[in-house]
């Protein structure tokens, strides 16, 4: 442990995974947000401390068990020629998931559902936000976690590159989240996101990789061009009219 603090490659490794786990962890994030937009303060931050320790659990467990984990990337069935692991199975399930709630999310913001609720609702609101947030958080650890073990080799690396990406992503979510709050047409935007990272999950089950450069700069792109919209709403909104 103590010849890791002297070593160059031990940092560079460190470094190098801990943004990896960041970029990884946008996705968890956008997810994250979109759901506690449903739930009132302060029940929203609440749901999102339990859904970030979750995964901050989540990741550190899998960690300890790696050889398992190595062994999900073993075909376990093949179908057509094509073979699948356990791990392209959890890809492909998490996929649909993210897909079919960011589907009905739309839905619920298109048809204008009404927010509004009795104090038992808002309890089962924030049980379910919690159960969806373990799931997905589920599916992103894994696949994070499976990058970490093909890019570093000791575990001391693994954990502490997670934790620093947790902490950052905790860092962030809060912020995320109010703004989507605030800025109701960027939900809709951010449940865009999730469609399309479903469909890379699921694209990715499949063994077709979709490199997660272009996904990541469609993200970027949205996100400019949407922020010039809100700055262009907040003006036209403080210059009075003629």
């Amino acid at each position: 442990m103590i010849e890791l603090i002297y070593s160059p490659e031990a940092w560079a490794a460190l470094l190098t995974l801990t943004a990896l786990e960041i970029v990884l962890g946008i996705d968890n994030v956008i997810f994250l947000s979109v759901l506690v937009s449903r739930i009132p303060e302060p029940r929203a931050t609440h749901a999102r401390q339990v859904g970030l320790a979750l995964a901050l659990i989540f990741r550190i467990a899998l960690l300890s068990v790696l050889v398992w984990l190595i062994g999900l990337t073993m075909p376990v069935f093949t179908v057509f020629e094509q073979s699948f692991s356990w791990r392209d199975i959890i890809l492909i399930g998490g996929g649909l998931f993210l897909i079919a709630k960011a589907t009905h999310e739309i839905h619920g913001e298109v048809e204008a559902r009404e927010q509004g609720g009795s104090e038992a609702d808002a309890g089962k609101a924030f049980f379910w936000v919690i159960v969806q947030i373990v799931i997905v958080d589920l599916v992103f650890s894994i696949d994070s976690i499976i990058t970490a073990i093909g890019m570093a080799k000791d575990l001391e690396i693994m954990i502490a590159a997670v934790v620093i990406a947790m902490a950052v992503m905790y860092v962030s979510s809060g912020p995320v989240a109010r703004f989507v709050v605030e800025h109701p047409t960027t939900k809709m935007l951010a449940l865009a996101f999730l469609v399309l990272i479903g469909v890379a999950l699921v694209a990715d089950g499949f063994q077709f990789h979709i490199p997660r450069g272009y996904i990541y700069f469609a993200i970027l792109f949205s996100v400019a061009v949407e922020f010039f919209n809100i700055l262009a709403r907040r003006n036209r909104t403080r210059t009075p009219s003629a």
